[in-house]
């Protein structure tokens, strides 16, 4: 297994990925390869500052450019085809990598993404996933956080398939309870596109939909996945994620809000793609992206994109 990771993608780029990917070669099964792509002289220069023995755990791949984080996505990645993003995705499309992880450009990963290994056949369209930690342990999978602003109904339906999918193969949850982040728990609740997805879901045997939750559900474990439009799955996302550091402004330790540290997962996966594409936050810690290579390996394990394609077949 291959999982090729963006040394130049993220605000700390690329110290704080160069860091991080020696932490997880130094814990990788054996039969892990990590390639760092991006400009081999720099990179090569900060790997020679740590063990000799996890070096043997990664390859490296030039890449001569950068797409910066203010760059339109389309635009940086058809004149810059040698950046680190370009030269992932051409991996990934020749089948040279298993995965693909960056903390630099999102919208130059979800471009690259359609362009290079394509949506599966019957996406409408591909999202993005996020983690929410539940009272009852593990995580809940919820899709859109951020692709989508604006969703019709059949895509919110398609969201709450393609996310049970997703959580059956990768966290290996039988029959994974499905719900729709709505006003209040009826069914009539909520706006037109709501109730129609409502409906939509309902009516979908091949899922367990429980129906609708609310906002005071967010971290109660009543939901495996969480189905929702990138707009508001965004900011519920981010404002989960501040409840750590708020709480260690105010001096606060405490076992489950630590698990709304975004560095607890480390990234997000882009959902209903022909591959493994993760992307993380601009401001990812080494240890956040120890962890999206984790999240990376378990996904590849799962083999959960093949089980998407096969389902939409």
């Amino acid at each position: 297994m291959k999982i090729a990771v963006d040394a130049m993608g993220g605000d700390f780029a690329p110290e704080a990925i160069v860091e991080g990917v020696v932490m997880a070669a130094a814990e990788l099964p054996d039969d892990v390869t990590i390639v760092l792509v991006g400009r081999e002289l720099v990179v090569r220069e900060l790997l020679n500052k740590y063990d000799t023995k996890a070096q043997q755990r990664i390859e490296l791949v030039h890449a001569d450019d950068v797409i910066e984080m203010s760059e339109h996505p389309t635009k940086a990645l058809s004149l810059k085809p040698n950046s680190s993003i370009g030269v992932g995705f051409k991996l990934m499309k020749d089948k040279q990598v298993d995965a693909f992880c960056s903390a630099g450009n999102t919208g130059a990963m979800h471009v690259g993404a359609l362009f290079s290994i394509r949506a599966i056949e019957g996406i409408i369209r591909p999202c993005i996933a996020g983690f929410v930690p539940q009272v009852t342990g593990g995580h809940a999978v919820m899709l859109d956080i951020g692709a989508n602003a604006d969703c019709k109904p059949e895509m919110l339906a398609q969201f709450g398939e393609v996310g049970s999918i997703y959580a059956q193969y990768t966290f290996a949850i039988d029959r994974p309870r499905v719900a729709l982040m709505n006003i209040g728990s009826e069914e009539q609740k909520g706006s037109l596109i709501a109730q129609a997805a409502h409906q939509q879901l309902k009516d979908n045997r091949r899922i367990n939909f429980v129906g609708n939750i609310e906002g005071g559900d967010f971290f109660s474990g009543k939901a495996d996945v969480i189905v929702t439009d990138g707009f508001t799955g965004n900011a519920m996302f981010k404002l989960g994620e501040s409840f750590y550091a708020m709480a260690k402004l105010r001096g606060i330790d405490d076992e489950f809000l630590n698990k709304t540290n975004y560095e607890s997962v480390g990234g997000s996966p882009i959902i209903g793609v022909n591959g493994n594409v993760i992307i993380a936050h601009g401001i990812s810690s080494p240890l956040a992206i120890k962890n999206m290579i984790g999240l990376a390996i378990r996904q590849v394990e799962s083999n959960a994109y093949t089980k998407i394609a096969q389902a939409l077949a």
